[in-house]
């Protein structure tokens, strides 16, 4: 298993994540159209952030997960947004996102400005939770608001 930061041909094993995991989450169906658009935005404007992705011996994406950026004007420093993330169903329990997870944060050891890493889930994903806490991380005392223009 390798985990490596995710290149532009990587982008249809992403779009297809991404389209299972909203199927599964939330059982939304995503335009692909746009779907598309906004994961090769992230290879085209390295601003916006990263892909993260585990891949087989024999080349096969069979996980991957997105970092974006949040300024924290109290930390001076960045706090690194994960999310996207998904493994295929018969890849789950193997610990791939612990190897991915831990390559992100060796990714940010190397910045010197990072501060954190958040990331939200869905309430009732308990067993993606209790990933998260295995990890170290912890629920916050932050609650998550939206408005949809």
């Amino acid at each position: 298993m390798n985990i490596r930061l995710a290149k532009r041909e990587d982008a249809a094993a992403l779009i297809e994540f991404n389209q299972a995991m909203a199927l599964e989450t939330e059982g939304k169906k995503l335009d692909a159209r746009i779907l598309q658009s906004g994961v090769e935005a992230i290879f085209s404007a390295i601003d916006k952030g990263f892909y993260v992705v585990a891949e087989q011996t024999d080349g096969t994406i069979v996980g991957g997960l997105m970092v974006t950026f949040e300024w924290s004007d109290w930390r001076n420093n960045w706090f690194w947004w994960i999310q996207s993330v998904y493994i295929l169903p018969e890849e789950r329990g193997k610990k791939i996102y612990s190897r991915l997870y831990e390559f992100v944060k060796a990714q940010a050891r190397t910045q010197k400005n990072v501060c954190g890493f958040r990331l939200y889930v869905e309430k009732e994903n308990l067993r993606a939770q209790r990933v998260y806490e295995k990890l170290g991380m912890e629920s916050s005392h932050y609650l998550m608001y939206e408005e949809r223009l």
